[in-house]
């Protein structure tokens, strides 16, 4: 009971990891017409999560299954680092990264947490979010499946809460898209449970074109 209560602390909107100020491409989709209704809506949360499935969950599965700082875990690091090419996700994705490492750090002392920091500083390299998450959560003591459930949580909630701020859908509708979204989790792992991150993947190249399209919004809500 004790980690069921410390995993719903952690996947709680409410932390401050900086993703409430992010809306990873949707506010421009939906300014630019790419999302014009709500079946449009569910088509873009299902491709959305089906290439955080392809793209994050193969790197997720290497680093927690790697968690040794070493020459291979900065491999895995470079890689990512090479993915990130719109600047705005990528300066989200590095913020997001250190404000979980230090409200982890504050939240398990006794985890090694501040190692992980110091070699990143060692290192010189940016502290992306799908990085340090599961280097963290496997230092916190949570298991594998449990790190692919909250990831693909976060990533769904934080899509519906956008959506919902920005006037698109309402709350009602929108906790109801995100319980029966909960359904697709296992089929959508499925495919990348034994995969590492030299098979990462993008699926969806338009979420990709959405997100650059950000910054030519002229009254924005999100940061990108």
């Amino acid at each position: 009971m004790n980690k069921y209560a410390r995993l719903m602390h952690l996947v709680d909107s409410s932390l401050p990891t900086g993703s409430f100020a992010n809306s990873s491409g949707l506010e421009s989709s939906i300014t630019f017409g790419m999302i014009k209704d709500v079946y449009g809506f569910k088509k873009h949360l299902y491709s959305f999560l089906q290439q955080s499935a392809s793209m994050d969950i193969p790197f997720i599965n290497s680093c927690f299954n790697h968690p040794d700082l070493d020459d291979d875990l900065l491999k895995i690091t470079e890689s990512y680092e090479a993915t990130m090419l719109v600047p705005a996700i990528y300066k989200a994705s590095v913020i997001q990264g250190k404000n979980w490492l230090r409200l982890m750090t504050s939240f398990y002392p006794d985890g090694d947490m501040s190692k992980v920091n110091q070699w990143f500083v060692k290192h010189t390299i940016p502290v992306h979010f799908v990085i340090m998450f599961p280097l963290c959560m496997k230092r916190a003591g949570f298991d594998l499946q449990d790190v692919h459930a909250m990831y693909l949580h976060i990533v769904l909630r934080d899509q519906i809460s956008a959506a919902i701020r920005l006037g698109f859908i309402g709350s009602m509708e929108g906790n109801r898209l995100q319980h029966d979204f909960y359904a697709l989790f296992d089929d959508l792992l499925e495919k990348y449970l034994n995969k590492g991150y030299t098979e990462a993947s993008r699926s969806a190249f338009l979420l990709d074109t959405a997100q650059v399209f950000h910054e030519f919004i002229y009254s924005k809500l999100f940061q990108n």
